[in-house]
């Protein structure tokens, strides 16, 4: 029972500013590698957010059955292969892939570009999260969404979230562990209530709101494409804790274990939102019916709040703790200032807090458009730089990633550049010069294509200002 105890916790014997700081901006040492069963329990709270109940009920009013399984098996195969690279690489070298960045074709600098976009999908799905229980509580108890006590409803779950992971992966653990078991009995208890209190709608009644065309699917591909990367460095900033010599089976278990349920919570998406269309009467019932602050009061009432907070927590914990690994790499190279980690995270609330008024759960599709553009784009070349500029044209060691600000340029062009085309290249399909839909898969093969012959051009010379002399390598000997 002890050994089964040990495979879901993580390492017990840390410093307090260990826990709190969790090597945001530094190696992970060996005695802070975390079992994969643990690194699962604590990425199941991303598993169960409310954004994928919404998700799943968009993609089939787009689609309807059995064609919203295309975007989401392209989905969940795609981000676990993605997933189970990123995060075998950073648990090989115990970076955060905000760090990696630096060395895999961006430079020092670089990389605080693109940790900045990164940080920018955190306050999204914070901000996204935050309005759903927001939501929830407000018309409950009958307040105005957009008034001083909806926002103030949101500042204090954010408040409560930033207690629990204050500690960082400590925290996490301890919450997701707990929070897991309130979640399915609390869930189960939903549905035992919306079965025998509505007609259930079957799979044959999930139909598309309007005609299913080539637009239709590229539009739910679009908004899958947005998630394929987001997904797998989700899984990557807690997989980077994993032993440094995990295989790519336990890289894509981890991320398996986090998609499997995801496509679940899919699933009830759209048939909760099916079986409740018919009896909304008040508003536009599509986009209710998606809005789980609105059905789960609806279905449970008070329950239903209760579990909206749970579920919120769940996730904005996972949202608040990667936003602030990412604005440290930001803060740290671009001003050399390291207030720590969990201070960002009140960063995080505060943009939250500002842009709460506005309402997410409309541009949706639009935000994960730009998110494919901009974190597809970004992630696609730091792979190319790995396993082709290092692995299969040897222009740096690929036993090793440099992250130190000392031995690197402030700006590799190879990725910098192939970034800027390319995010300019997807930015034409967002304002109209060509359908927006095939925006973020031209950026993201785009960009790491003009990366590799950047770095052949430049015969991989801004990979190093100065080589380290305290790294083993065998790519020196082959140089010389």
């Amino acid at each position: 029972m002890s050994r089964m105890k040990s495979w879901f916790q993580g390492p017990q014997n840390i410093s307090k500013a260990e826990a709190v700081e969790d090597y945001a901006v530094g190696r992970v040492p060996s005695h802070y590698r975390w079992p994969i069963p643990a690194i699962i329990v604590v990425l199941l709270g991303n598993s169960t957010a409310m954004f994928w109940f919404s998700f799943g009920a968009g993609i089939s009013y787009q689609v309807g059955w059995p064609y919203m399984l295309l975007p989401v098996t392209y989905m969940v195969i795609f981000a676990t292969l993605i997933g189970s690279c990123t995060m075998k690489l950073a648990s090989k070298e115990g970076l955060s892939l905000n760090l990696l960045t630096r060395g895999l074709g961006f430079g020092y600098m670089g990389s605080a570009l693109t940790s900045f976009i990164y940080a920018i999908n955190f306050i999204f799905y914070f901000l996204f999260e935050g309005t759903i229980v927001s939501h929830a509580i407000a018309n409950y108890y009958g307040i105005a969404i957009n008034s001083f006590a909806g926002i103030a409803i949101f500042s204090v779950i954010g408040l409560f979230a930033i207690f629990f992971v204050w500690k960082g992966m400590t925290s996490l653990q301890f919450l997701q562990t707990w929070g897991g078991p309130i979640f399915i009995v609390l869930f189960g208890f939903c549905i035992w209530q919306l079965v025998h209190h509505y007609p259930v709608a079957g799979f044959d009644d999930w139909k598309a709101r309007n005609e299913v065309d080539s637009n239709a699917l590229w539009l739910v591909f679009s908004m899958a494409n947005g998630q394929i990367v987001f997904q797998g460095l989700m899984g990557t900033d807690y997989g980077r804790f994993a032993r440094a010599n995990v295989s790519y089976k336990g890289t894509m278990a981890i991320m398996l274990g986090m998609l499997l349920p995801v496509v679940a919570v899919m699933l009830f998406g759209a048939f909760i939102a099916y079986t409740l269309i018919p009896h909304i009467t008040n508003g536009d019932p599509w986009s209710l019916a998606m809005d789980p602050g609105f059905v789960f009061p609806l279905i449970i009432s008070a329950i239903g709040v209760i579990f909206a907070i749970v579920t919120q927590i769940r996730i904005n914990v996972l949202n608040l703790y990667s936003g602030s690994i990412a604005l440290s790499n930001t803060m740290d190279m671009a001003f050399n200032f390291r207030p720590g980690r969990q201070w960002w995270m009140l960063l995080v609330l505060i943009l939250g807090i500002v842009f709460y008024s506005f309402n997410v759960l409309e541009h949706t599709a639009t935000f994960l458009t730009i998110s494919g553009i901009l974190t597809n784009t970004w992630v696609f070349i730091i792979l190319a730089d790995y396993y082709i500029c290092r692995k299969m044209l040897n222009l740096a060691p690929d036993d090793f990633v440099e992250y130190r600000k000392e031995y690197l340029y402030k700006y590799n062009p190879a990725g910098v550049v192939s970034l800027f085309i390319s995010v300019a290249v997807g930015a034409a399909g967002v304002l109209g010069i060509y359908p927006m839909l095939y925006a973020s898969f031209i950026a993201m093969i785009l960009g790491p294509i003009i990366h590799v012959i950047i770095s052949i051009i430049t015969k991989g010379k801004f990979y190093f200002k100065k080589f380290p002399t305290d790294m083993t390598t065998q790519w020196i000997r082959q140089k010389k």
